[in-house]
């Protein structure tokens, strides 16, 4: 099958970390590598956001990253990316109209809009994964909401002209109703983790010498709605405890970083500084043995529209306390593999912790079950499995061994 992904804002080949870089990047550059290794011809269109990069890019998997021109060459958040889209979607159907694709998966919203402008008079099918939605957005930020105006209007609009929306969890799709989408027109896919990669290798238990406080770990990017303020608040009541947040710039650029200096305010406040480490943006083939090092991991978004870290902690043998918020409803099994809180309640959050840390042999069996739930939902190839039944739904199957 031969399959286009767009994905404006995130790039597969972007370095994760910054503010407008993480799940969804790589959500799509997992999925593409995986359909490549099945055999379909995947194309990643992403905005070009610096001149000196190729026009395309081959991947040994076999994936191809276009980077569409779309407004100047340089990165831009994107919140001011919309008045672009409309150059990225007739650039697609330039580039469709001399080799149709199939099937189209668009990610995030403006990607949509892009898709279907591209896609317009071909009668290819467009599946559409919002990774977040603006309603969601708006409700939790307020006046302090970067995203367009027609962002709300545009979902709409997106979810009602498209094949088949693809959710990442259960609670979009109910997002998804509020607007006026029925569920009939969404199907379920959640986000994957390698467990291979994050894997319970023998948890790092306290070695001779090894500080005697618990280790407490927050990771994710330095943005407000991440919460890890929360997870601060809850170290005050939690007194032989440390916490490590990992995420955000270098470490020697997190002097200049907003959030981390609002963090380490809050720690001196609450006379915890000694107690947090930012380790500022750690390497991804370091993150596995980072995460066996704690005793719990915290997950403290306001909203999360998925969550790729609970997955990781849980791949890894470790227990995951998370604000009981989005995606966290599908992955965290409550009591099982983990502990459900009231976003913004740092002292429901410090009791779930100290109740587990008082019994290690909860610790020990959520650990357990939070790896075999993990094996048994949300490895790649079943995301992969998953996405593969919507496309064959909206583009029909392709019989065995006839290309498209």
């Amino acid at each position: 099958m031969r399959i286009a992904m767009v994905s404006e804002h995130a790039s597969p080949l972007a370095a994760l970390g910054g503010p407008d870089a993480g799940g969804q990047n790589v959500y799509v550059a997992r999925l593409a590598e995986l359909l490549a290794r099945r055999g379909h011809e995947v194309t990643v269109h992403t905005r070009r956001d610096d001149a000196a990069l190729p026009d395309r890019v081959p991947l040994p998997c076999g994936v191809v990253v276009e980077h569409v021109p779309a407004g100047p060459a340089r990165v831009l958040p994107k919140d001011e990316l919309l008045g672009h889209m409309t150059e990225f979607g007739n650039h697609l159907a330039r580039v469709w109209d001399r080799e149709r694709p199939d099937v189209v998966h668009a990610h995030f919203w403006m990607s949509g809009m892009a898709s279907l402008l591209g896609c317009r008079g071909l009668g290819t099918p467009v599946v559409q994964t919002f990774h977040a939605l603006g309603t969601v957005k708006r409700r939790h930020q307020g006046t302090a909401d970067t995203s367009p105006a027609e962002r709300l209007d545009a979902e709409r609009r997106i979810a009602a002209s498209c094949a088949r929306v693809l959710a990442t969890c259960s609670d979009e799709v109910r997002e998804l109703g509020r607007m006026g989408v029925a569920p009939d027109r969404c199907s379920v896919v959640p986000c994957g983790v390698d467990t291979e990669h994050f894997a319970a290798r023998g948890r790092i238990a306290l070695a001779p010498g090894r500080r005697a406080r618990h280790r407490l770990l927050c990771v994710g990017r330095l943005v407000p709605r991440k919460g890890v303020d929360l997870a601060v608040r809850a170290l005050a009541r939690i007194p032989d405890a440390e916490l490590l947040v990992a995420g955000g710039p270098p470490r020697d650029g997190l002097v200049h970083d907003p959030e981390a200096m609002r963090l380490l305010a809050l720690a001196r406040r609450l006379r915890v500084a000694d107690r947090l480490v930012l380790l500022g943006c750690v390497p991804h083939e370091e993150m596995p043995a980072l995460i066996r090092s704690a005793d719990v991991v915290l997950c403290t978004p306001v909203y999360e529209p998925f969550g790729i870290v609970p997955l990781e902690a849980m791949a890894c043998g470790v227990p995951v306390v998370a604000t009981d918020v989005g995606g966290h409803r599908d992955t965290v099994a409550h009591g099982v593999t983990g502990l459900l809180v009231p976003p913004g309640e740092p002292d429901g959050l410090a009791g779930a912790v100290r109740e587990l840390l008082g019994h290690p042999e909860r610790l020990e069996s959520f650990g357990r079950a939070g790896r075999t739930r993990v094996i048994a939902r949300f490895t790649w190839d079943q995301v992969a499995d998953g996405v593969e039944r919507v496309y064959d739904r909206v583009a029909g199957p392709v019989p065995s061994g006839v290309p498209r």
